[in-house]
């Protein structure tokens, strides 16, 4: 009996290898595709299917709540709960609030911001199925590599090792499912 797979992954030296890879990937069907690379490489984003970051609305809605939430807090506080009238200058003073508020909106940005980039990326994960594969650990130094997740609807183990080896790859791991 074979051990589940969690898929395929294959090894290449350089980034063109494995751009033209994930771009003969993508034309023959393959869908569920993973790269790790040493470097950013600009084009594999749209290759591997990537929708984009929602971070940026999410870092902005932080930074709103807390800025409002500053305000709000400063406004209760001198308005409703702790009223000081000093040389009749008014209760709601605005232009005293700005600094405070602008702070809290920085803390509220950081936060989601922090926190949507762990839920994003599902961490901590502390194991991952390819840390089985023992060259992997060349993914952090010089190696390429483009793994194609048995969970693809056109995964076949012997087709896409055949696919892979056709691309160039240096060497087709079997990452087996952990």
């Amino acid at each position: 009996m074979t051990p589940e797979l969690y898929g395929l992954m294959a090894e290449f030296d350089h980034p063109t290898g494995l751009v033209a890879a994930a771009e003969a990937a993508r034309e023959e069907g393959y869908r569920a595709l993973d790269a790790y690379t040493p470097i950013p490489v600009g084009d594999l984003g749209p290759l591997l299917g990537d929708p984009g970051s929602r971070l940026p609305v999410l870092t902005f809605i932080g930074g709103a709540l807390g800025a409002a939430g500053g305000l709000f807090m400063q406004w209760y506080a001198d308005v409703i709960d702790y009223t000081i009238n000093i040389g009749g200058r008014p209760l709601a003073s605005w232009p005293a609030f700005v600094l405070p508020a602008f702070e809290l909106g920085v803390l509220g940005a950081v936060g989601f911001a922090v926190s949507g980039m762990l839920i994003a990326n599902r961490l901590p994960r502390l194991h991952h199925p390819v840390f089985a594969v023992d060259r992997f650990r060349l993914a952090s130094e010089d190696r390429f590599f483009l793994c194609i997740r048995a969970d693809d609807p056109r995964f076949d183990r012997k087709d896409t090792r055949a696919f892979l080896e056709h691309q160039g790859a240096k060497h087709v791991h079997e990452v087996p499912a952990c």
